[in-house]
């Protein structure tokens, strides 16, 4: 493919850490390593923070519940003026959005601009809440986009539920040279430990699920250990468990990329006790590249990344009792331990970077056969257009 001028719009921003700024900084640097010019626009709290040479910021993204959790996006009047102006700035021959199907830039963008259009989708839910979650004016933009991405099977599901359209299934990407020449921390290595990596005070990740299984756990298992890692009040959450549990608990904190990698390979088992929202698991994928053992709730997307236990463990979600016996039978099996571990790490080859990027780039393709560049939209008045269908 000759060398594209891509646009990339991410939702959310860009200072909150999350698996679809992960995946679309990995996109960009792999894009720009193979030849291509990206530039991403996303919001941003703090500009000064900014590194990434490729990286617009579309202003201060605010607040907002989306999919069990609380997103930060950015939508209005001046968002809309300065996405057109990113747009027109700029001779793109593609624009890649993100989650367009939310109030975001990615939705500005996508009634901005005419031309060659690729959304990738990663929220799953239910059918009832996909139905319900936006109204109708949202139809003919996404009967205009040129070509769509589902991160699984499940965010297709959602797409196809919502808006009668279907999306070919790509994958989140992994970087898997990051994990190489990273050793586990022998702080942190330790028999029977179990680890856990996420934003522990949203409900969804489910942590509370596993703090009221470690009793249980550590009936059987008296040395058992767990590391809480990823960002949080934990002097808040310390106060309400009790000393007896507390003081098998540790917490770490935000890790950087090199100190995820060394918790993945210094742990025993990984659990995600998540209870739901979860389109893909960008974190049980990198674990998997780690080679690391895996236990995680029944979720539709999990079962699927798992091979219905096949790379992975599986207990029922929000059960604790499961969850502990699972947890016990996994951490006392080191045969069947192992086993799943490296069939997890065969299945994470398949989502490394040149497989799925080039899987990307055949959308492009497709996307941009016979069609010519970005432009802005000839309506105009896009925010007035927003206005008259709320």
């Amino acid at each position: 493919m000759n060398k594209l001028k891509i646009g990339i719009v991410c939702p959310y921003g860009w200072d909150t850490p999350g698996g679809v700024q992960i995946h679309i900084t990995e996109l960009a640097n792999w894009l720009i390593a193979n030849g291509h010019e990206v530039s991403v626009l996303a919001p941003v709290s703090d500009e000064s923070s900014m590194t990434e040479p490729w990286l617009t910021s579309a202003g201060r993204p605010v607040p907002i519940p989306f999919n069990g959790a609380v997103a930060r996006v950015l939508f209005g009047p001046l968002a809309s003026s300065r996405v057109k102006q990113w747009i027109s700035s700029n001779d793109f021959d593609l624009l890649h959005l993100h989650e367009p199907a939310i109030p975001s830039i990615s939705l500005l963008a996508g009634w901005a601009a005419e031309g060659p259009i690729v959304a990738t989708f990663h929220a799953a839910t239910n059918r009832q809440k996909a139905l319900n979650a936006i109204g109708t004016m949202l139809d003919p933009f996404i009967e205009r986009i040129s070509a769509k991405i589902a991160v699984s099977e499940s965010a297709r599901q959602t797409l196809k539920d919502r808006f009668h359209t279907e999306a070919v299934v790509i994958p989140n990407g992994i970087e898997g040279s990051k994990f190489l020449g990273i050793c586990a921390n022998p702080k942190w290595q330790k028999p029977n430990t179990l680890g856990f990596l996420g934003r522990f005070e949203e409900s969804r990740k489910g942590l509370e699920v596993l703090l009221a299984a470690m009793p249980a756990i550590l009936k059987r298992i008296p040395d058992a250990q767990l590391l809480i890692a990823g960002p949080g009040d934990s002097e808040s959450l310390s106060k309400k468990i009790k000393p007896e549990l507390l003081r098998h608990i540790t917490f770490l904190g935000r890790l950087s990329e090199e100190e995820k990698v060394s918790f993945f390979k210094s742990i025993s088992l990984y659990i995600a006790p998540n209870t739901g929202g979860e389109s893909f698991g960008i974190i049980l994928a990198e674990a998997m590249t780690c080679a690391t053992p895996l236990l995680a709730s029944d979720l539709p997307a999990f079962k699927a990344l798992l091979s219905d236990g096949e790379c992975g463990a599986i207990f029922t979600s929000e059960d604790s009792n499961d969850l502990a016996d699972k947890a016990c039978n996994i951490l006392q099996d080191s045969s069947a331990r192992e086993g799943m571990a490296q069939a997890a790490f065969e299945k994470a080859k398949s989502f490394d970077w040149q497989t799925v990027g080039n899987q990307i780039l055949s959308v492009y393709e497709l996307a941009i056969t016979g069609n010519p560049k970005i432009k802005l939209n000839s309506e105009g008045r896009i925010w007035n257009r927003v206005r008259t269908n709320d």
